[in-house]
């Protein structure tokens, strides 16, 4: 079902048919005299005066539940040539498109009244950090006293409060319901947006029609090589970000080679680009990193003579960097940074090296996302800075890049003194391989890690704590703030936060 049906403003003005698809490339009868109010994908979620978009399946097209959405309420039905035949019988206008995605996405604009138009804009790409740099760009937001809004994998705020939706843990929701959340976000007076948009979102064509104040690049990893060919087509998908039809201004981490790339073929296209790194040659430089214990850092950010101190209430250095790109993208958008820094400084970020408070002599528990393998690292080593005793707790997703899975128990091995792999989300996979391949990638590393195999996350997760001391941090790594386990076709409750406290109130018990 569509997650996100509910999330639609309340007042959306009528628009005619023909002129609803003038300058797309869709063809098709719009001589009835019929007016839209709305776009959508789900023909569950039609409303009287809809478009159905009926798009290709894996199992099924969506053209099939034409009829179903003409009875809803639905006024046309736009598809590709395959869908045009599926949808003839709906008993209303059938529209064919070549472009159906970037045609759906202008349509939704224009739907929902192209409200990207006056909100700022700021969009951040990268394999790691996203969702950090999001939250961070909110913080700083709200301390300069600017209605914000946040679009990303954690969900959707508004004023740092989340907008229930019922979503999963897509990070950029398909066109119709992204134009549709902007335009409840500006009815609800939001100024200002940002976004997480991620390499399946610029090639599903979910951001067209959105042209970004701020785009970023963080950097380039080992992600999505289930849907991207290879790593190339990757790098090529988060850079098509970086046009002048996306993008009024570019930031880029170039100390990543990736990132010094995009900032290249900026400049090429005409975008106005600053660069964030430790050359002294970038336009922002971060310099002077230390930890701050127990969980935080502080470092120098420097920029046309004028310098900075940045701290944060997240540990490690990839974080800092996050904060110097979301520092960087507030400054070139013209918003005082020495404002902006008081929200960075208190900033938390749900999954997010987030912290598990445990009573009584309980190690530090410590949950996040990390679901690459240099997420894994960068996480792995930020704990490093305050705990000598790492247990980790790590699983790699089923149905999704095989390749890195020995990459990640790997990278865990290497900074843990304890590795406990067990399940993430194995989805239609056998759990036991997955973790076999995991297990393989930790064990050929031939380190002083003791590893182990346990099947099952809340079991593992009780193993993992009564294997750690007071001193030790226990990182529970891979699902950060999802609230569920998807085995076999069901998404089963299941939150590390939760589970981290059972298991220790547990193991407490067994004790007393």
């Amino acid at each position: 079902m569509n997650d996100m049906k509910t999330i639609r403003p309340a007042h959306v003005p009528a628009i005619p048919l023909s002129g609803l698809v003038r300058g797309t490339s869709v063809t098709g009868d719009v001589s009835q005299e019929v007016t839209v109010t709305g776009v959508t994908l789900d023909s569950r979620s039609v409303t009287p005066g809809c478009v159905y978009v009926g798009l290709p399946g894996t199992r099924m097209h969506g053209a099939t539940f034409a009829s179903a959405a003409a009875r809803a309420g639905a006024v046309a039905v736009l598809t590709d040539p395959e869908g045009r035949d599926l949808a003839d019988d709906a008993g209303i206008p059938v529209l064919t498109s070549v472009h159906l995605r970037r045609d759906m996405a202008l349509i939704s604009r224009r739907v929902f009244g192209a409200p990207g138009d006056r909100l700022e804009l700021f969009g951040v790409t990268g394999t790691n950090g996203k969702t950090t740099t999001v939250a961070l760009l909110e913080a700083g937001l709200l301390a300069l006293g600017r209605r914000a809004g946040t679009i990303g994998t954690v969900g959707f705020r508004l004023d740092g409060v989340p907008v229930p939706s019922g979503r999963g843990t897509v990070t950029t929701p398909d066109s119709p319901d992204l134009q549709a959340l902007l335009a409840v976000m500006e009815e609800r007076g939001a100024q200002a947006v940002a976004l997480e948009v991620s390499s399946h979102a610029l090639v599903l064509e979910r951001v067209t029609g959105l042209r970004f104040d701020v785009a970023a690049f963080l950097n380039l990893g080992h992600d999505h090589l289930d849907f991207h060919p290879d790593v190339e087509a990757y790098f090529e998908a988060k850079a098509s970000l970086f046009t002048p039809e996306m993008a009024a201004r570019a930031v880029c981490w170039t100390d990543d080679v990736r990132g010094a790339e995009v900032a290249r073929r900026s400049r090429l296209a005409g975008i106005p680009v600053w660069t964030v790194g430790t050359d002294e040659s970038c336009d922002f430089r971060l310099g002077g990193y230390e930890p701050v214990a127990p969980l935080g850092g502080r470092a120098q950010l420097e920029h046309a003579g004028q310098a900075w101190q940045i701290r944060i209430a997240l540990p490690g250095y990839h974080n800092m960097i996050d904060a110097a790109v979301a520092l960087a993208m507030l400054a070139v958008a013209g918003h005082p940074v020495d404002i902006a820094l008081e929200g960075l400084a208190v900033a938390q970020v749900p999954g997010r090296m987030q912290q598990v408070v445990l009573p009584g002599e309980a190690p530090c528990v410590i949950v996040d996302f990390a679901h690459t393998p240099q997420a894994v690292t960068a996480t792995l080593r930020a704990l490093r800075e305050s705990f000598d005793h790492v247990v980790t707790v790590i699983g790699c997703g089923g149905d999704r890049d095989a390749a890195k899975r020995p990459e990640m128990g790997r990278a865990a091995a290497a900074l843990s003194q304890v590795v406990i792999i067990t399940d993430d989300n194995p989805r239609s996979e056998d759990p036991g391989l997955i973790r076999r391949a995991t297990m393989a990638g930790a064990v050929a590393l031939g380190g002083d890690a003791q590893v182990e195999e346990v099947a099952g996350r809340r079991t593992a997760i009780e193993r993992a704590l009564g294997l750690a001391g007071p001193r030790s941090v226990v990182a529970i790594l891979g699902k950060g703030h999802e609230q569920g386990q998807e085995v076999a076709g069901r998404i089963l409750p299941f939150d590390d936060t939760v589970e981290a406290r059972d298991a220790w109130a547990r193991l407490r018990g067994a004790t007393t």
